[in-house]
This record gives structure tokens, sequence and C-alpha cells, in this order.
């Protein structure tokens, strides 16, 4: 017999790296099959302007991973919260994870040479926001009350 939680878990509509992955495959898709819409920035430092958002992007996902295990609470979407972390990156964005996912996503859109996912973008915003941020939101405001209205009040959702 299971005990039902006080806090159930966040409704989370889809795993939160799979927007970026189906729009940067589908970029990658359309530019190898003759559907190219290059992307021409910065000259020659483009890809190096790529593989340091990448690992800008890499280095915020890890700071916020062991941010989250320092404070003993998950880093699934599909679990319920156990504590609510303002501390580390958490202290600058709600959602550095999703930021860190931002900047791969735009570090391989310059390493792969097409704009595609320019295109695909706002999909994947969409999705984001709506089908992971406000469920993990009205999760944490169930479950942390006031002391999490607070930090929404303090830190911006983003940057």
């Amino acid at each position: 017999m299971s005990v039902m939680s006080p806090f159930p878990r966040p409704k989370t509509l889809v795993l939160p790296p799979v927007p970026y992955a189906v729009a940067l495959y589908a970029s990658w898709w359309l530019g190898e099959n003759g559907m190219a819409w290059p992307l021409s920035v910065a000259g020659s430092f483009q890809e190096p302007i790529g593989w340091l958002a990448v690992a800008a992007g890499l280095a915020l996902l890890l700071w916020a991973v062991l941010t989250l295990w320092r404070f003993r609470t998950t880093v699934n979407p599909y679990r319920a919260a156990t504590h609510l972390c303002v501390s580390g990156p958490f202290r600058f964005s709600r959602n550095p994870i999703y930021v860190g996912d931002w900047l791969i996503y735009l570090g391989l859109m310059l390493i792969l040479h097409t704009a595609w996912p320019i295109l695909f973008a706002p999909v994947v915003w969409l999705i984001i926001r709506h089908g992971v941020i406000r469920h993990e939101e009205a999760h944490l405001t169930a479950r942390f009350g006031a002391e999490y209205v607070d930090y929404l009040n303090k830190v911006r959702r983003w940057l």
C-alpha cells in the first residue's frame, strides 16, 4: 500500500531535454536533406563561440545539479521537491538548468552552422515554459507557500 504524499509531484508534461534535442535533430536533418539555411556569424569565431556557449551551459547545469544535491532535493522534474534551493545559481535564476539548456542549444546552433534552431526556438520555449516550468512552479508554491512566493518576488525566472 502506498502512502499519498501531501505534496504530490509536479505534473510535468515532457522531459525537459527532449524539446531541445528534437529541435536540434530536426535542424540537423533539414540541413542534411538539402534544406540548408546556413548560419554564419562572427566569421571564423563561430565554432569557438559555440563551444564556449556549450561549455558555459554545461558548467551552469553542473553547478545547479550540485546545488540541488547539496540541498538533498531532486533534479528529476517528475519527483516532489524536498527543499527549496535559493543559493548557488538559484540566487540569480529560478531555472538555471533551463538557462544552461538554452546556452547549449544556442552553442550547438553555432557549431552546426545552421539557423534552423532559431525557427524552432519559440516552440521549444513554449513547451518548456508551459509543459514544465508552469507545473514546477505550481508544485513549489503548494509545497513551500509563502517562502516560495517570497523567492518568486526576489529572483527572476530566467536571468
